[in-house]
């Protein structure tokens, strides 16, 4: 049984396969338990492995590319319009081949486990970014309701609660500041927990090339530059800068038709949480281009006039995102932009 492309509906405990030679003919349906899988694809040994890029669909890949197999994983969105009649695990493993068997279709690369590993600790950094949030928050509200305001920034915060605990006095109560101090005992936490993520992103970004490599762009940091790294990798699947910026939703959605095009606002595709540094990144560099004399600085001043400080950064992001790719995908350094004399 020469199978061509198996598909695998991946699932917790038991996944559907569904093998077809190249023409597409079903050569083989069946499900099988985890503890299997590997066995059975090592005796089945497709040419080629096709899956929706799930949670568990990088780990696989992994596992399948050390046999020797080669590996395609779709995003699930691609792979929904290729589904017959009626969900089930055995029609969306049809749907997995069919899909992954079309010329033109767009393949998400496997991750590494160091990329991996870097998206894990950005992900528990924002997790713990926004507990903090909602901390303060909490505390701003108690304190509202009791004539004490503070203003939303966490330094700010930080300032003004121990003035307030050491007042004992009017509405103030011992029970209060005890709740208060609990509180900020749980932030103090959370800080200790949020400068341990960002020291292992600056141990990602001092062990790793690529990283230190778009780092040196105005605009991108440690941050920035892990998680790009950690999502992309070298972006070599990537035609071209533009291809990125489209993938990360900073170009503008388009609706046109009868030959007339019609461009809305950034389509807002993709990570939203890549495209929030990036753009983060360029208002950082807005705040300092002014009085600049370098051809980008004098670009973004005539921007700022003509289109307003929230278009020129995220012009300024699409700008990013484009060299990104151009650095990670070939061996070219950044070079900065001349300041002019």
């Amino acid at each position: 049984m020469d199978i061509d492309i198996l598909g695998i509906d991946l699932a917790k405990r038991v996944f559907q396969l569904h093998g077809a030679d190249r023409r597409g003919h079903l050569l083989y349906s069946s499900k099988v338990m985890r503890t299997e899988l590997l066995s059975v694809v090592r005796k089945l040994s497709p040419h080629i492995i096709a899956m929706e890029a799930c949670s568990s669909a990088h780990h696989w890949g992994r596992c399948f590319q050390e046999m020797g197999i080669e590996v395609r994983l779709i995003s699930p969105q691609y792979v929904s319009p290729f589904v017959k009649t009626n969900k089930n695990d055995a029609n969306d493993a049809a749907a997995i081949v069919e899909a992954a068997s079309r010329p033109t279709m767009r393949f998400v690369p496997v991750k590494s486990v160091e990329q991996q590993d870097m998206r894990a600790v950005h992900r528990v950094r924002e997790l713990l970014l926004h507990q903090r949030t909602a901390l303060i928050n909490q505390v701003r509200g108690l304190l509202g309701e009791r004539g004490v305001i503070i203003a939303q920034t966490p330094a700010a915060f930080k300032r003004a609660l121990p003035e307030i605990l050491a007042k004992c006095e009017g509405e103030m109560t011992r029970t209060c500041q005890a709740i208060l101090t609990e509180l900020l005992e749980q932030m103090r936490v959370l800080e200790e927990r949020i400068a341990r993520t960002n020291k292992w992103i600056s141990a990602f970004m001092k062990s790793s090339a690529l990283c230190q490599k778009i780092a040196a762009i105005d605009g991108v940091g440690p941050i920035t530059a892990t998680a790009m790294v950690a999502a992309v990798g070298e972006a070599k699947e990537f035609k071209n800068g533009r291809h990125l910026s489209a993938w990360l939703g900073l170009v503008p959605r388009q609706y046109s038709s009868g030959g007339k095009s019609r461009l809305q606002g950034i389509s807002k595709r993709g990570d939203t949480y890549l495209r929030t540094l990036l753009i983060h990144g360029a208002r950082t560099v807005l705040r300092y281009a002014i009085g600049k004399a370098d051809s980008r600085s004098r670009w973004l001043q005539e921007l700022i006039a003509r289109r307003g400080h929230n278009r020129a950064a995220v012009a300024l992001a699409n700008k990013n995102a484009r060299v990104i790719q151009a650095l990670l995908s070939n061996s070219d350094s950044y070079r900065p932009p001349i300041v002019a004399c």
